[in-house]
């Protein structure tokens, strides 16, 4: 039987089980840190393709570089006058390093961006939806293509949409295929992960409240039996004793 003042509903804070049922709150959700200070998984994909797709770039445009800007200052420095071998190496190394960090850049802020931006529609798409399609992968990558070549006009961005969609369907089969190997889609993974942390803090929630019943009982017992009275009138007696005197006062 429950204390009187205890509620046996359980708890706002508590929230529930159940995700979302709106796509807008479930987008809110995905920029929002949880109980734990996390975000979501989605979101931590995001960054770490993100960070993959800048580092790939810089490799994938840094490397070539690299060797082509060695190759290329060797051949023009054919007439110049060095000090000593050492400091035609440096010097060439200079020149390569020039061109890596130059075309790596140049090649990493743009797959990082491509990838930012697919993977943030694609992700919005399924979580606004709640599940995962081609045709999101798709709208995905005929948005960031098209974006991509905008600046040139038209006919252009249209071509980038259609080469952006075209390369995302595959993409998105595969993950979608990782996913399926896995035995269970984000979304299957996130409902599941939601509803056990709801169990712990209910049974959490569920344990303080029969630590607060069983005091509450105590002090109602202790009150119909007298003893919170006499603890008091103890407490009173002991306030009205004479003070203890001062080290001072013993002295003199």
């Amino acid at each position: 039987m429950a204390a009187p003042g205890i509620s046996p509903e359980q708890p706002r804070h508590l929230g529930t089980a159940e995700p979302p049922g709106t796509g807008w709150e479930r987008l809110r959700e995905l920029w929002h840190r949880d109980e734990l200070q996390q975000y979501p998984e989605e979101t931590l994909n995001i960054i770490k393709a993100t960070f993959s797709g800048a580092v790939i770039g810089w490799m994938y445009g840094g490397l070539p570089a690299f060797h082509h800007a060695k190759i290329q200052y060797i051949e023009r420095s054919q007439a110049e006058i060095f000090h000593n071998r050492l400091d035609a190496v440096e010097s060439a190394h200079r020149a390569a390093m020039r061109g890596f960090i130059r075309y790596g850049w140049r090649w990493s802020w743009r797959i990082a961006a491509f990838v930012a931006i697919f993977n943030t529609v694609s992700t919005g798409l399924s979580v606004y939806r709640n599940k995962t399609t081609f045709s999101h992968f798709a709208a995905a990558g005929a948005f960031t293509g098209g974006l991509f070549r905008m600046h040139l006009g038209l006919s252009k961005m249209a071509a980038g949409s259609v080469v952006g969609a075209a390369f995302s369907i595959p993409a998105g089969g595969l993950l979608m295929a990782v996913q399926k190997l896995a035995g269970e889609s984000t979304q299957e993974k996130r409902l599941r992960e939601r509803r056990l942390l709801h169990e712990q803090k209910l049974a959490e929630w569920k344990a303080r409240l029969k630590v607060t019943e069983a005091d509450l009982e105590e002090i109602i017992s202790n009150a119909q039996d007298g003893t919170v009275e006499r603890d008091v009138e103890k407490i009173q007696e002991l306030l009205n004793l004479p003070k203890n005197p001062l080290p001072s006062e013993d002295e003199n």
